[in-house]
């Protein structure tokens, strides 16, 4: 446990995709291995209207390269005059990574948003729900299901097989996460103390706290 940086803060990430709908939800404890020191860390951060980033590994590469990103995102913006779109700010994150391959950041990130296209038939356009994730030197990965990371990764793997449907609508997408949420952090010594759910649907993003175990 000690040996494996990425394990050092211990964190609980999960992503799952709905019916024109996404959610993501963490943990908020802030632990040093087995020592909590705070149990309010932010470790997920709405980059736009239709997105999230949410990261597990060090806290101070989380943060340093949330800082990095902000700036890119700012530059892209001034540039293009619009927001960079998801699959985009995607494929950005996955560069920023790759290109610090030999002296990596330690973060494994997740990204939960909605793709907007036009749908074949009447020509407006829908919500489409994506879910990508990274290792820490930026390979990725695509999804249509549900995302899991950090130190309670293989936890949260084994209720999300049980729990997770295709097709859920919001309020079915946020009992599911929150509840996987919860039994994969309570299995965890390096994760829990709380948690946070975002769900993202094309009226916007709604937050909702959760009380965890405290023990």
């Amino acid at each position: 446990m000690g040996d494996n940086i990425m394990q050092y803060n211990g964190s609980a990430l999960v992503a799952m995709a709905g019916k024109n709908c996404v959610a993501i939800a963490s943990d908020t404890r802030f632990g040093i291995q087995q020592q909590t020191v705070a149990t309010n860390l932010k470790k997920m951060f709405k980059m736009s209207d239709d997105y999230i980033i949410g990261m597990t590994g060090l806290i101070s590469d989380t943060q340093t390269f949330h800082q990095k990103l902000e700036y890119r995102m700012n530059m892209y913006e001034t540039q293009e005059n619009r927001q960079m779109p998801v699959r985009v700010f995607s494929h950005v994150v996955c560069q920023m990574l790759y290109e610090k391959r030999f002296g990596p950041y330690f973060v494994e990130p997740i990204i939960a948003g909605l793709e907007w296209e036009k749908d074949g038939e009447s020509g407006e356009k829908v919500a489409k729900p994506f879910l990508s994730g990274m290792d820490l030197i930026g390979a990725p990965v695509f999804i249509d299901s549900f995302l899991c990371a950090g130190t309670t990764s293989d936890e949260l793997h084994g209720v999300c097989e049980a729990m997770y449907r295709p097709g859920m609508d919001k309020d079915e997408l946020f009992e599911v996460i929150s509840q996987c949420l919860l039994a994969g952090q309570d299995r965890d010594c390096l994760a829990g103390w709380g948690g946070v759910v975002h769900i993202i649907t094309a009226e916007g993003v709604r937050t909702v706290e959760l009380q965890a175990r405290i023990d």
